[in-house]
């Protein structure tokens, strides 16, 4: 065997193992960016039951009001600094058009209306560069924590105090989380003392859980559609276990056709419906329905989602109990 043919095996030994140090090395990488991307995504909490407090006494401080409305506002409509009786994170904040009606029609001892100041973003997991913003579960997360709390404090302070909870997109599957807790019996509150929730484009929205507003829509929450699916950082939970248990019979859901928070196709991961969910894709592409709500005309007097929330939440503020005070 020449010395020359010696020399190219051994050259060509030496580029095999250096080419499959550089194959081991950049799967290592690509390990510790996965690793990376989940950790930086974030995860939902798992909930931490807030059974209610003793047995209630037969009056309560003065300075309680009668209602506590609790506003959720939708992703990019909050921050974590927000101020919760005059939120200016965002000017054109759905939710708005229901706090407002309601803080100029009631004295805030009779309904104090807070809304509820979270990170309210919903990240690109893929983006590269990344956006800089709060992934969904984190967001969603964070909501929920600041959520239960001012339940949580203001039951403790008051605890003859009525609750109301409403909310849009984002802030909808938060505060319809909250209420389906509740209504299971280990929520922050007592389910009797809830009056209502009121959900617009609910991303957990099961057409069977509660009373649908509007026109029917065929769809159901894009967190039903698409269950069991797990981005880092987006996990799709799912329906509510159990619904709003309890709180069924005062729970109302509003969803606008075509939707695709609200109104996408059920079980579109399911290989049998691959063709009709791709079919439906069709309508959510550069449909503005979803920042419509303010809009959006429910039934035939012409009364808006956003309008009608605000009339039945001040409905159920009116038919309130009035405790009284120590």
């Amino acid at each position: 065997m020449s010395l020359t043919g010696r020399g190219t095996r051994k050259k060509k030994s030496s580029l095999l193992r250096k080419l499959m140090v550089l194959i081991v090395i950049l799967l290592v990488i690509l390990v510790a960016v996965i690793a990376l991307w989940y950790l930086l995504a974030g995860r939902l909490p798992k909930p931490i039951p807030t059974p209610p407090g003793p047995e209630r006494p037969s009056a309560q401080p003065a300075s309680c009001p009668d209602v506590q409305v609790v506003v959720v506002p939708g992703t990019w409509e909050s921050s974590p600094t927000d101020d919760p009786y005059n939120p200016s994170a965002n000017p054109a904040s759905l939710m708005l058009n229901v706090s407002r009606p309601l803080q100029e029609q009631f004295e805030p001892s009779r309904a104090d209306v807070y809304t509820v100041p979270y990170v309210a973003q919903f990240s690109n997991p893929v983006a590269f560069p990344p956006d800089g913003q709060q992934s969904y579960n984190n967001s969603r997360g964070a909501g929920t924590a600041a959520t239960n709390d001012i339940l949580i404090r203001r039951h403790a302070e008051c605890p003859l105090t009525s609750f109301l909870l409403t909310g849009f997109s984002q802030g909808a599957v938060i505060a319809g989380d909250v209420a389906s807790s509740i209504g299971a019996g280990d929520g922050p509150v007592p389910a009797d003392l809830v009056l209502g929730v009121g959900l617009i484009a609910d991303g957990r929205r099961d057409p069977a859980a509660a009373t649908n507003v509007g026109q029917p829509v065929a769809g159901v929450g894009a967190e039903l559609s698409l269950a069991g699916l797990q981005i880092p950082g987006i996990t799709m939970t799912g329906p509510r276990p159990g619904g709003f248990g309890d709180l069924t019979d005062r729970a109302v859901e509003i969803c606008a056709p075509s939707d695709g928070i609200c109104d996408a196709p059920a079980q579109a991961l399911k290989p049998s419906n691959w063709i009709g969910s791709g079919l439906r894709l069709l309508e959510y592409n550069n449909n503005p329905v979803h920042a419509m709500y303010n809009s959006y005309v429910v039934d035939d007097s012409g009364t808006t989602a956003t309008q009608w929330i605000a009339g039945w939440a001040a409905e159920k503020i009116e038919a309130a109990p009035a405790p009284a005070h120590s």
